[in-house]
Formats: C-alpha cells, structure tokens, sequence
C-alpha cells in the first residue's frame, strides 16, 4: 500500500482491483462508497481535480489485519489562480481482506484548516470563524 500509494498516477485507477477487494469501503471527508468502481471514480477525480498530485508516507504501522499510515498529499488546485504546491496532512486506516487487498480504507484528514482555509475568498472566512471559535 505505501508503494501504491507513493506511486499513484492516473493508470492506478485502472489497478486498483488489485489493490482493494471487490467489496472494499472507502471514507475520506467528501466521499463514502463501497465497491472497486466508485473507488475508482474518487481516483480518477483527484486527478481530473488537482495536478501533481503525491502521496509521501510518513509512518507506516501494521498490526494483523490492520494498518495505520500518515501522510502528506502535496498538489496544485486546477481550478484556482493559485499555482502554488499545496499540502494536506492525514492518516489512513486500513483493514486487510484475508487475500490481502484492502476491504476498509478509511481516511482522516481537516477538510477546514487542510484545504478549506488555503483557499481564495473562502480561507478569510474561515480563518475568521476559527479564530471567533478560538
């Protein structure tokens, strides 16, 4: 998983039956699916949606079935004037099929200080309701 991972590129999505059982669930802060082809949606979107997009695995953890990574995804956003490399900071938890293809993935990330925060006009707004909340 970490290869795949740190590798990823536009021809994963045609991968991933490899990667994820037929039955897998995936849950990020925008998506919640189940099954090898909405999986592959979310895949193909990211790169429609972002260019350069990477994954650096930070740690990794395995414990039997189980496996926890952190993460830093750096990308540029197609649809903004702003050409610079930005990054998000999350987890992943993954739960393993007994075939080794992953049947949970689940990911962890602050859609509002990660990505929400970064961007034109709506980033005033909310780092103004951050700090009123602070």
């Amino acid at each position: 998983m970490v290869d795949f991972f740190e590798h990823v590129d536009a021809a994963a999505a045609g991968r991933l039956d490899q990667i994820y059982a037929d039955h897998a669930w995936f849950k990020d802060p925008f998506n919640e699916v189940r099954g090898i082809e909405p999986i592959r949606r979310i895949f193909g979107h990211m790169f429609i949606q972002v260019e350069q997009p990477r994954f650096a695995v930070i740690e990794a953890m395995q414990q039997g079935s189980q496996a926890f990574l952190t993460w830093d995804f750096t990308f540029r956003m197609k649809r903004f004037d702003t050409r610079s490399t930005q990054t998000i900071r999350g987890a992943s938890h993954l739960r393993f099929a007994a075939d080794g293809r992953v049947e949970m993935h689940r990911d962890y990330w602050d859609a509002a200080e990660e990505l929400y925060e970064k961007l034109p006009f709506v980033g005033a707004l909310m780092r103004w309701l951050k700090r009123q909340a602070g």
